[in-house]
């Protein structure tokens, strides 16, 4: 037998029956069991279906409870909850960011919006996060103190935010990079929007910086339809962040004055209600995630040639993405198997994805500065992310 097929032999294993007509997704929503259309039915009853309401407070107090955040701000979306965080945290148009070359696009879109530039650092071939020494490294060469700030000796734009992602659940070296941000007296937006539910000791991911976010898109471990939150244990940059985002309007019974330029970033009253009933059930979730991520470990430790990434020691993964890496000394070699592998498994209707094409070969960032990112080119060629709906292994035992 073949790689390809021994890999999808694995795939038949785990997943169950699948076709073009009924194809097993990468991650799918899960409703049921919950108390969705309870909740979501009291937004209709009531009316209340905007960014007002009962439930909107209730899921971030949900979310606080979870994570053990201070304070949590329910917005629209992931990439709304990063923006808001890196302008809260002192990103302004001019600056420069630096970020990973290995994310989803929203990361340096976010940079973007607020006119600032991103600026990709390496990655670390284990946690496919920004590697520490990688950031070192680039700080050594790049940055100068001038005037109590950090520059870019190169382009003479002032450095203001370090941005680690925690690649899809697997949380980054996030205490290491935090070190290298405060020698360097930068602040460090975590993006955790893959991350909820997984843990650096016994911290949550977007904890540990000033401020991090989360996605609840409809593809994420628990789903508002679409949505986002920035999570902090900073009281003040928190309040900041609540003002702008509903539109820095001063509370007030019936008057509308506001003292800022905002954003009307609020999460709908509707959606929160179905994030109550999501997050209630995200024990029981991440439970099914560790079973279904121990089973593909199982089924693939026979085959040669491949692994399964498992996160780092002293780190817990959500196991939101099950992401299998081929081991091919050439990585050309390791893309023509990669392309093999997927069009053979879209052929019986399983939906296996390449990750994200690195951001710096995105042609809107093909002239954003950037340090080397050999370990960025080698990866980004041998990684695929594998179906990881929890409700696999339920279709599968009946």
């Amino acid at each position: 037998m073949t790689q390809t097929s021994d890999i999808l032999a694995v795939l038949r294993d785990v997943c169950g029956q699948s076709s073009k007509s009924y194809p097993i997704a990468l991650h799918e929503p899960d409703f049921r069991g919950t108390n969705a259309w309870q909740y979501v039915k009291d937004c209709l009853d009531t009316g209340w279906v905007s960014t007002a309401g009962q439930w909107v407070s209730q899921f971030e107090q949900s979310l606080c409870r979870f994570t053990g955040a201070k304070q949590a701000i329910a917005v629209s979306n992931g990439t709304v909850a990063l923006r808001l965080s890196l302008h809260v945290a002192g990103v302004r148009p001019g600056d420069e960011v630096l970020l990973p070359p290995l994310s989803f696009i929203a990361t340096a879109n976010a940079v973007t919006h607020l006119g600032a530039v991103p600026h990709f650092v390496d990655i670390d071939a284990c946690s496919l996060a920004m590697s520490p020494s990688s950031l070192a490294e680039r700080l050594d060469v790049i940055g100068e103190r001038r005037d109590g700030q950090i520059y870019n000796r190169e382009s003479g734009r002032k450095l203001s935010a370090v941005l680690p992602v925690h690649v899809f659940g697997r949380p980054a070296l996030i205490n290491e990079l935090q070190a290298v941000s405060n020698e360097w007296g930068l602040p460090l937006i975590e993006d955790a929007a893959e991350a909820l539910g997984s843990w650096v000791a016994d911290e949550h991911c977007g904890l540990i910086g000033s401020l991090g976010i989360l996605s609840f898109n409809g593809n994420k471990i628990i789903t508002t339809g679409g949505g986002g939150a920035v999570i902090t244990n900073n009281v003040e940059l928190a309040n900041r962040a609540r003002h702008l985002s509903t539109t820095a309007k001063i509370p007030h019974p019936w008057d509308f004055k506001h003292d800022l330029v905002g954003w009307n970033d609020r999460l709908p009253n509707l959606n929160a209600a179905l994030g109550v009933a999501q997050i209630e059930d995200l024990d029981r979730r991440l439970l099914r995630k560790k079973k279904l991520f121990d089973k593909y470990v199982n089924r693939f430790a026979s085959i040669s040639g491949v692994e399964i990434l498992s996160e780092q020691p002293g780190s817990t993964s959500n196991h939101w993405l099950v992401s299998l890496r081929l081991l091919a000394d050439d990585p050309s070699e390791a893309a023509a198997a990669r392309l093999n592998i997927i069009e053979s498994a879209h052929a019986e209707g399983i939906m296996l994805r390449p990750v994200w094409q690195l951001l710096n070969q995105q042609p809107m960032y093909s002239d954003s500065p950037h340090g080397p990112l050999p370990i960025a080119e080698d990866q980004v060629c041998r990684l695929l992310n594998l179906p990881s709906s929890p409700q696999l292994l339920e279709s599968l035992a009946k």
